[in-house]
């Protein structure tokens, strides 16, 4: 299409919109009808509210402002919303639209759209990316485009209106909408009370929802610890007595939302929601029975230094892996079933191979855990052993593998609940300062004195061992 072509496009567009939204409604049984006896929306102006469009990103504000121009409805949804009442900095900008995502692609050249069970449409600007989602329906229309497997919610292309797209929405605080058109707030199910209350309440009968998705349990619990609000107490109570619902979801979903829980700078806190709704045990089985057993408080405290860390490290803006805190959550175990081998009188490699296979396996089934962070994670438990050894070619050795620094942060985590372990891990700090002589000296003078064997016998070879059992903390 020349230039000249694609202006007059452009100059065309609001009656050639105007044409297809009179044509898609005119079709038969292709919108659900809005719920019945539904209350008007709450509309606060821009004086009421503290949503300005400095703060909305210059590619949001776009997206919005040529769907408007167009002539269809745009408004700025969900999270961002949300995030902008209560003073924060939303890092994803979502638009809610009547537009079907064919008509998205349409206005934007930079568009493309995906997904075919939740068919949305991307704009794309750079690194940055403009999700539009279409207002989708309340209920079926017959067509076929939404699909409801055990109660639960796994193809939704049925589009509505914005009362539709405002009461199939999870949690009432996602549920507002920001228009471009006056700048106002649309609040259709009381969300802009909760957010100011810094509540967290699901939209709708909550066990109902939870069988929909039964993420949306870790979704509570993540959204309460990072938002700092409190759980509505509805909204709560069915959460303990759904948990198992997630054992049937995908592991490679729930790694997803791990990777949320753990590392938006919230450990910590999502780490004892999980547990205070009992949510641990069905995704974390292991670390949920550690913690259980934990008479002493140990284990507890670990798992709480390694959240604390890696919160901090967020903070700072240093980097952050799963590997680590998933060893963290699953050493417990994995120590637990070295010393069961060893008792059965297997080698302690074969005993820590074992192990770390099992244990991994087992965890994977629920949360499907990646290959590029479970085989550190086994290094980084193997270490563990291998740093009790004083005998020089080993201390050298250890300090040169790849997986050193991070299996000697384990360690200090370690250290740090058991006192014993306080000299190993001021050994290895003090090994790699980089004086070599220094440490040829300490190791010479902890060097083991081999008795002299009696005359006429053959002096006994000093077996070599590959460390100590690991302590369960």
């Amino acid at each position: 299409m020349t230039a000249r072509g694609r202006n007059a496009s452009i100059a065309d567009w609001p009656e050639r919109v105007q044409w297809r939204r009179r044509r898609r409604h005119s079709k038969p049984n292709v919108l659900a009808d809005t719920p019945p006896s539904l209350p008007p929306p709450r509309v606060i102006p821009r004086e009421q509210h503290s949503i300005s469009r400095k703060q909305i990103s210059p590619n949001a504000l776009r997206v919005l402002y040529r769907l408007h121009e167009a002539g269809f409805a745009a408004y700025l949804v969900g999270g961002a919303v949300r995030d902008l009442l209560i003073g924060g900095a939303p890092k994803d900008f979502d638009v809610a639209t009547d537009a079907t995502p064919e008509q998205v692609k349409q206005l934007f050249r930079n568009c493309r759209l995906i997904g075919r069970r939740f068919r949305l449409a991307h704009v794309l600007f750079g690194p940055e990316i403009i999700e539009v989602a279409t207002f989708r329906a309340s209920s079926d229309d017959g067509t076929g485009e939404r699909e409801m497997d055990n109660g639960r919610l796994v193809r939704d292309n049925v589009y509505g209106s914005i009362e539709d797209d405002a009461f199939r929405r999870d949690f009432t605080a996602n549920a507002l909408y920001y228009a471009i058109a006056d700048f106002s707030v649309r609040d259709f199910v009381g969300g802009f009370e909760d957010v100011q209350q810094r509540t967290l309440r699901l939209i709708g009968d909550p066990e109902q929802r939870y069988r929909e998705d039964p993420v949306r349990m870790l979704r509570a619990v993540r959204l309460a610890a990072k938002l700092g609000f409190d759980i509505e107490a509805a909204t709560a109570a069915a959460i303990p007595p759904l948990a198992r619902l997630l054992t049937e979801a995908s592991s490679a979903r729930l790694f997803d939302e791990c990777q949320k829980l753990f590392f938006s700078g919230h450990a910590e806190a999502s780490l004892l929601g999980l547990e205070r709704h009992g949510l641990l045990s069905a995704i974390f089985p292991d670390a949920a029975a550690a913690l259980a057993a934990d008479a002493s408080g140990r284990c507890r405290a670990m798992l709480l230094n390694a959240m604390r860390g890696t919160d901090w490290r967020i903070a700072e803006g240093r980097s952050v892996t799963p590997t680590f805190l998933f060893a963290a959550l699953l050493w417990p175990a994995f120590a637990s079933h070295v010393q069961q081998l060893l008792a059965e009188g297997h080698p302690l490699a074969v005993s820590e191979q074992r192990a770390a296979d099992r244990i991994i396996l087992r965890q994977c089934e629920r949360v499907a855990i990646p290959r590029r962070f479970s085989q550190p994670m086994e290094e980084l438990w193997f270490l563990q052993s291998r740093m009790t050894t004083r005998q020089r070619k080993r201390v050298f050795r250890v300090l040169a593998h790849p997986r050193f620094r991070a299996a000697y942060d384990f360690l200090e985590l370690r250290a740090s609940v058991v006192p014993e372990l306080a000299g190993e891990a001021a050994f290895w700090r003090d090994a790699q300062g980089g004086d070599a002589a220094l440490l040829e000296r300490r190791l010479a003078e902890a060097a083991v004195q081999v008795p002299t064997a009696a005359p006429g016998k053959r002096p006994r070879r000093r077996r070599r061992s590959r460390g100590e059992q690991p302590s369960t903390e």
